[in-house]
């Protein structure tokens, strides 16, 4: 199972923001894209692929939304699509377990902390070891939306490995994409 977590810093817990105006909702056109990356192919859905968007931003608690590319429907790789399926989750009454919004749609309250309790995961970071040298990658990544990791989330991943994709910082979405890429490769044995 590849996991991609993505801290939408600014990413509305409310559900109340408008499908016209994605990028006022705390930047939620780079996190709809992080999740179509993570999970959308050509013609289908990668299956062995989950997406899980920290959604910081708001008044309301943080809350986490899982996208499960093993059982998601109706997923389409549009920003207004896979936005209206984290309006759709950010409506329903949640806890701190995950509650099925959609298929293969979840959600639940709960930031950062609580997901790196419950997986091994590394951080994507251009200060990382280079993931072409890395012999076996981790299942898990954590990546940043448009702003940087904060010292309390850096304080929560100081014990974790860190990977780099290269030279040059890319958006969270495409980093998702080439990491798809890597994989990709080697499990079919081109590297």
């Amino acid at each position: 199972m590849k996991r991609f977590v993505v801290v939408g810093h600014l990413g509305s817990t409310d559900p109340d923001f408008s499908l016209n105006n994605l990028p006022g909702a705390g930047r939620m056109d780079e996190l709809c894209r992080c999740v179509a990356a993570s999970l959308c192919l050509s013609h289908g859905i990668r299956r062995d692929a989950e997406c899980l968007l920290v959604l910081l931003g708001g008044p309301k608690a943080p809350k986490t939304i899982r996208f499960s590319g093993e059982s998601v429907r109706s997923l389409g790789p549009d920003e207004r699509n896979v936005a209206g399926l984290i309006k759709k989750a950010l409506a329903l009454p949640c806890g701190t377990v995950f509650r099925e919004s959609s298929p293969g749609v979840s959600v639940r309250k709960g930031g950062l902390a609580e997901v790196l309790a419950e997986c091994g995961c590394a951080v994507l970071d251009e200060g990382g070891e280079d993931i072409r040298g890395v012999e076996t990658v981790p299942e898990t990544f954590v990546l940043s939306d448009h702003q940087n990791f904060s010292e309390e989330e850096r304080g929560l991943m100081q014990d974790l490995p860190a990977c780099s994709l290269g030279p040059c910082i890319l958006h969270a979405d495409m980093a998702i994409v080439v990491l798809h890429n890597e994989l990709d490769r080697r499990e079919s044995g081109w590297i």
